[in-house]
């Protein structure tokens, strides 16, 4: 009996708290263009990622996703799986490779005279930056990430 009244309460419990996975459109359509989120103290963000967007704003209410221009999914069912399946997924962290690059060039990151090597996490996907030669690379000042030279 005890048992069966705490697994009552604690589905009951679930279905409520179901609802603040959800975005109702009316917010999503308040939400200013190209806004990714609502932190909880009422601001929006248009961060990227998740991580950090509304640090100093409370934390995150609602994550809309990592496209801004995509609406997004709404939860319109009432059971936990659901909602969890149902949030919507942010987009990848990392942007699509800058154009060039190829066999014998180097990432380098303008910013942080860092250079990545081909097929590494950041190479031609930071904001700012250029392709050129290992050489060319280390001649400028720059130096490899972590330490590792590419040859």
């Amino acid at each position: 009996m005890k048992a069966t009244a705490s697994l009552v309460v604690l589905t009951l419990g679930l279905m409520a708290t179901s609802g603040v996975f959800a975005l109702t459109p009316a917010a999503a359509a308040s939400a200013p263009a190209g806004s990714t989120g609502l932190c909880k103290d009422g601001s929006y963000t248009s961060n990227a990622t998740k991580a950090g967007a509304c640090a100093g704003h409370k934390g995150v209410k609602t994550w809309m996703g990592g496209a801004a221009s995509a609406p997004a999914a709404t939860v319109a069912t009432a059971t936990p799986a659901t909602a969890m399946a149902a949030k919507p997924v942010a987009a990848a962290a990392s942007a699509a490779p800058a154009a060039g690059g190829g066999p014998g060039m180097v990432w380098v990151n303008s910013s942080s005279k860092v250079y990545h090597c081909s097929g590494s996490k950041y190479y031609g996907k930071t904001k700012q930056g250029e392709y050129m030669t290992e050489a060319a690379a280390k001649a400028a000042g720059n130096h490899a990430d972590h330490g590792k030279s590419c040859s």
